[in-house]
């Protein structure tokens, strides 16, 4: 991973802990649930803010050297993976 997305990347994952313990202590308190799926819609988008930086990172990382070392058609591979998985 880049030195530079490391801080940010462990960054989001305490987020989104933080959100998924505060989902679990909601319906422990049998909260209301447009509050709850409210939180839970909030955690879905912060880990598609996640996956989004973690493939710019691999994007700029191994993709770019994947190319550059003839390895083109792994690097299409892994790419044309994460796309079918999002959009399943």
């Amino acid at each position: 991973m880049l030195k530079s997305n490391h801080k940010n990347i462990i960054s989001r994952l305490h987020r989104i802990q933080g959100q998924i313990k505060g989902l679990e202590h909601m319906v422990a308190k049998n909260r209301y649930c447009v509050d709850i799926i409210t939180q839970s819609l909030a955690a879905e988008k912060s880990l598609q803010s996640f996956n989004r930086a973690m493939l710019e990172n691999h994007l700029k990382e191994h993709v770019t050297h994947q190319f550059k070392n003839g390895k083109d058609k792994q690097a299409t591979e892994e790419l044309l993976k994460i796309y079918f998985l999002n959009n399943k």
